[in-house]
């Protein structure tokens, strides 16, 4: 009887996981079909924007070659510079806002401390593009809106108020033990040696996330770099870019180049997520043994 009841409970286990993997592997193929059409397009040798055919009837890597020889029209490589830098600088001056405003927000008590995370709380229910015009204007005010200076004007855009989000840091530095900065206080350490030689070390997997996001916001981001670069075509970003090859005077020539750009644009991210993953999982497991 009881050998009937155990094969009864591994037959209905068995039906549950095969049903959960069956609806995952659905799941995970409506996910990477979008990725596969972009990938086979970029490799498509018949121009323009409408086919018969879900794959290309021939490939070539013409729209690569064109994509960074091309310029006469959409200057990709800049573009593709203007965001890289962008991207760069705001992702360093990003990440150090929000680490510091969260390790303050963790660890020190003042008096507007409290008035300060309730008032980050309800600006974050705003989107940040609500913002654009009155930004725009302050940006031309001081000079920032023209010229060479569109890059600090898009960095200053996208870092200076990064320590706004400073919530799921401060968690993270919650979890962290208050006695071992107590233990360095009684060691001589000043609060910054405590934060640099204590709790940033121990910090590395919400470090990498704080950087990833930081990197991915400036890359992806199309409002703010439409309004602020406007016509200046010499230091559009990627985003604008891409979205320039899809007007309907470009799109004829440049619709196959666009599925190359998106894949382009992508190999950076994955790059860096795939260099701070083992500073992640170090971070992780150092926590475990601890």
């Amino acid at each position: 009887m009881r050998k009937k009841e155990t094969t009864s409970v591994k037959t209905r286990r068995f039906i549950t996981n095969s049903i959960v993997h069956v609806i995952l592997a659905i799941l995970a193929a409506i996910w990477v079909f979008p990725i596969l059409w972009v990938v086979l397009t970029s490799f498509r040798a018949e121009k323009g924007s409408y086919t018969t055919s879900f794959l290309p009837k021939s490939y070539t890597l013409d729209n690569y070659i064109k994509l960074f020889t091309d310029t006469t029209v959409l200057d990709f490589p800049q573009m593709f510079m203007n965001t890289l830098i962008i991207a760069i600088f705001s992702c360093l001056v990003s990440t150090f806002f929000v680490l510091s405003v969260s390790y303050c927000m963790s660890r020190l008590r003042f008096k507007v401390r409290k008035s300060y995370m309730n008032m980050s709380m309800i600006l974050g229910l705003f989107p940040g593009f609500m913002s654009m015009v009155a930004v725009y204007y302050i940006l031309k005010a001081i000079g920032l809106s023209e010229g060479a200076m569109i890059r600090v004007a898009l960095v200053l855009v996208y870092s200076g108020g990064a320590g706004i989000g400073f919530q799921i840091a401060k968690g993270f530095f919650d979890t962290i033990p208050k006695s071992l900065d107590e233990a360095a206080y009684l060691d001589g350490a000043t609060k910054f040696q405590v934060f640099t030689k204590v709790t940033i070390p121990l910090s590395k997997p919400i470090i990498v996330y704080t950087v990833l996001t930081s990197f991915i916001a400036p890359w992806v981001d199309f409002i703010f770099a439409k309004v602020i670069c406007r016509a200046e075509a010499k230091y559009y970003t990627v985003a604008l870019g891409l979205w320039k090859m899809l007007e309907k005077e470009y799109i004829d020539n440049w619709y196959t180049c666009f599925a190359a750009g998106a894949v382009c644009i992508s190999i950076p991210i994955a790059i860096l997520f795939i260099f701070m993953q083992r500073y992640y999982v170090d971070g992780l497991s150092g926590a475990v043994k601890g």
